[in-house]
């Protein structure tokens, strides 16, 4: 079974790939905190879900109503089973059977 690499060597292998990524003549762009976030310098407003119209919602009424109906003419429940005596044993104060009984 292959073990799980801790944090620290996952750390590691990025550090040592970003470095052997900059040795071959790689270079990191900086950028402005949200300047990635914009398009030619402006926002995207189609990017926010605020600037979106309200959405039409599918009607539920006439599902729930088909659930319920569904639910009321389902099988009706089992009569409950008429209780069968039961044996009980008696015992005397040192836990020997004296006699059975029978108990509705």
């Amino acid at each position: 079974m292959h073990k799980r690499p801790t944090k620290r060597e996952i750390r590691q292998q990025m550090q040592s790939e970003i470095e052997s990524f900059l040795d071959q003549g790689g270079a990191v762009h900086e950028f402005q905190r949200g300047e990635s976030g914009l398009i030619n310098g402006k926002i995207d407003d189609r990017s926010s879900g605020f600037e979106q119209g309200k959405q039409t919602r599918t009607p539920l009424v006439d599902e729930l109503k088909a659930v319920d109906e569904r639910k009321k003419s389902g099988s009706a429940p089992a009569p409950a089973k008429p209780s069968r005596p039961r044996k009980k044993i008696i015992y005397d104060d040192f836990g020997e059977p004296i006699r059975e009984v029978w108990i509705d």
